[in-house]
């Protein structure tokens, strides 16, 4: 890519042409605004949508596929539709099936990688594959970069596969292939051997006939860059383009888009840059901000009538979003009366947020509300513990989308399993887990001999593995190595007698190995493993001691499954992106947690954009009522934290937000205009305690 490849220069574009009076307006208009008309009836030429949250961008791109058909200027073969989902795809179709009354299946419609695959099952022999070729899916990869891993004698415990199975997704969404990757990047992985093994995973590929899904890409531009006459054939072939969420493309879609439209140009794409969020998988928002310099006379239409929210939530968010430098510019508005301001409330802990939360959720229940239409939606996944456990404890229903509950992670199963083998040495199932986790030597052939000696004298694994020490029944590095994790519960138990056991737990996980794995790794979700790992260590800190602490999450895992169907969600801000309630919870707005510190340590302002831009998409997920919480403590690690309340809280209108505190909690220096200067008169025993710029607030 070249190196103007994120330069902003000229991302301004000519406004878009008025739209031309139709004689018989056909029925499927009558229902858009102007902004969504001009969308449908930019039939010529380069078109980018700026689709504000909520302003209906669904609608637009399925009308305009139904027009361009309508119209007879394509048929459905000569458009094609990419869009980031299956689901979104299903979706599509339909709608322009019911807008056209008849079937569209002849229509080139689906994700990046569905319509890729097509096309190579066509063309694979011109890139070296028969066209019968296999998709690998993630553990097929897993294993086939082990098995090289291993031929280049290379550490796999200090170089995992998952490590190296991540860096070559990196470098084929950057549309990197091996003979095009830079020197600096081979260093990622096994001090420069990254580059060796990325090409000898391509040559194994090829002798397999086997793709990833990065491939199917990568080899559709080899394609189309090696043999023009193919990419002059789909070019005569696609009369039309149209893109979903343009914004989250990466390098390697962008080229592939750009190489399809080369000849026509009419090529549409809906997005909005202020809710580029995916930058962590290799989504580039640079590719929606110079769409008017990578083509010329392109059109840029703003749809900024929002159809989901009030006037209070659409005028924060916009407020806030409006911080950041690098987006095209959009300011959302809406017919829909002003409703009720943004509520935002500092607390205590995470504990009294979790309680709070809870009793809004609870009266707003009792009030008719259905809790389907609640939501709490999170930073970061450590997040849900405390929201669960009181749900829990209030009976309230729940239900965590886009991932398993808190103590259903493998992590947390993991260290349960090392806890309650120190309470219970005869769990053979939590031994089992956590044998050879982390690797210690311990493999199938040593647990098949534990497992055999237990059935033969009829007692557990643990007890049968001490039998087999004691016995001299195993040798070399296994003995070793179940010698010493059998001496270290040992340890352990007695420890259990002198330590609390929240100081215990933190012991268990760091002697036995098991955060260190996480530490080392270099696996994009290991930093949150770790702080899972912290807060399992909070949750053990409420219990007075482990067996009860133990004997409590056994009783929630009996109790979680429910079948009523009005629950109230719980997600990351990442995962409710697309989805819309009544009601949202934002908990966790201080600093260092929302913008979150790892982002802002690995980016620096290009993440604490993006931090802002999941704030924007965070707000305009409401359609009547945003709570935003801070706290003045978080506890990590059973340690507290003092926090401040995030910036993001500061870039709000004081217009459309009602601020409440818990007396005492800290606030924002920069929010001293939003209290009375004379607030501190009649508080003068606060005043000194407050000293350094705190809240002024009720």
């Amino acid at each position: 890519m070249d190196d103007d490849y994120f330069d902003l220069d000229g991302i301004d574009a000519p406004p878009a042409p008025p739209i031309k009076a139709l004689q018989g307006e056909p029925p499927y208009l009558a229902s858009l605004n102007a902004a969504q008309k001009q969308a449908v009836l930019a039939t010529d030429g380069p078109v980018l949508v700026l689709a504000g949250a909520g302003t209906g961008k669904t609608r637009v791109l399925t009308t305009r596929l139904g027009h361009l058909m309508a119209t007879n200027l394509a048929q459905p073969w000569n458009i094609l539709s990419v869009t980031f989902t299956n689901k979104a795809a299903l979706e599509m179709k339909d709608r322009v099936a019911r807008i056209m009354q008849r079937s569209v299946d002849d229509m080139w419609i689906g994700t990046f990688h569905s319509i890729a695959n097509r096309i190579l099952r066509k063309h694979g022999e011109l890139v070296g594959l028969q066209s019968n070729f296999t998709i690998l899916d993630t553990d097929d990869q897993i294993r086939l970069l082990k098995q090289l891993i291993r031929e280049h004698n290379i550490d796999d415990k200090k170089f995992p596969a998952r490590l190296l199975a991540s860096l070559i997704d990196r470098w084929k969404n950057k549309a990197l292939t091996p003979e095009r990757l830079p020197k600096e990047e081979t260093f990622a992985y096994a001090d420069g051997k990254g580059g060796t093994l990325y090409t000898a995973y391509q040559a194994r590929l090829a002798i397999l006939n086997a793709v990833d899904f990065g491939d199917l890409l990568l080899h559709n531009i080899t394609l189309f860059q090696k043999h023009p006459d193919v990419l002059a054939s789909y070019h005569d072939k696609f009369k039309y383009i149209l893109v979903d969420e343009y914004q989250d493309t990466n390098v390697s879609q962008y080229l592939w888009l750009r190489l399809l439209a080369q000849k026509s140009k009419n090529i549409c794409c809906v997005g909005d840059d202020d809710q580029s969020i995916y930058g962590w998988r290799g989504a580039e928002v640079g590719n929606i901000l110079r769409f008017s310099k990578d083509f010329d006379s392109a059109t840029v239409i703003r749809l900024e009538q929002n159809y989901r929210s009030t006037g209070h939530i659409l005028a924060a968010a916009s407020a806030l979003i409006k911080t950041n430098e690098g987006r095209l510019g959009k300011t959302l508005w809406t017919e829909a009366p002003a409703g009720d301001k943004l509520e935002i409330k500092g607390v205590w802990d995470g504990k009294e947020e979790a309680r709070s939360i809870g009793d809004d959720i609870e009266n707003l229940q009792r009030k008719g509300h259905s809790l389907s239409e609640m939501a709490v939606l999170v930073r970061a996944g450590m997040q849900m513990r405390e929201f669960e456990a009181r749900f829990l404890e209030l009976g309230v229903p729940y239900k965590v989308i886009g991932g398993p509950r808190f103590f259903e992670r493998a992590e947390i199963r993991d260290a349960m399993a090392y806890l309650r083998v120190i309470a219970q040495p005869d769990d053979d199932l939590a031994f089992e887990r956590i044998i050879n986790v982390p690797k210690r030597g311990l493999g199938k052939a040593a647990v098949q001999q534990i497992h055999e000696r237990a059935r033969r004298l009829g007692i557990s694994m643990p007890r049968a593995a001490r039998h087999i020490i004691d016995n001299g029944d195993i040798s070399g590095k296994a003995k070793t190595s179940l010698s010493g994790l059998m001496d270290k519960f040992d340890h352990w138990r007695e420890q259990l007698n002198h330590l609390n056991h929240t100081d215990l737990a933190e012991l268990v996980f760091d002697e036995s190995g098991y955060s260190d794995m996480w530490k080392s790794s270099k696996l994009p979700d290991a930093p949150g493993k770790l702080d899972n790992l912290g807060e399992l260590i909070n949750a053990m800190a409420e219990f007075e001691s482990l067996a009860g602490f133990l004997e409590h999450i056994a009783l929630v895992m009996e109790n979680t499954q429910s079948s009523d169907t009005d629950k109230v969600s719980i997600m990351t801000l990442h995962g409710a992106k697309g989805l819309e309630f009544n009601t949202v919870f934002l908990p966790g707005w201080e600093e260092d947690t929302f913008p979150s510190k790892r982002s802002l340590d690995e980016s620096g302002l290009k993440g604490l954009e993006e931090e802002r831009r999941l704030a924007y998409v965070a707000i305009t997920r409401a359609k009547l009522n945003a709570h935003i919480y801070f706290v003045a403590n978080r506890l990590v690690f059973n340690r507290w934290e003092a926090r401040m309340p995030s910036r993001f809280i500061d870039e709000l209108p004081a217009e459309n937000v009602n601020l409440h505190s818990s007396q005492g909690v800290y606030g924002s220096s920069a929010r001293s205009s939003w209290g009375n200067e004379d607030w501190w008169d009649d508080k003068p025993d606060k005043k000194e305690s407050y000293a350094g710029g705190l809240c002024r607030c009720s």
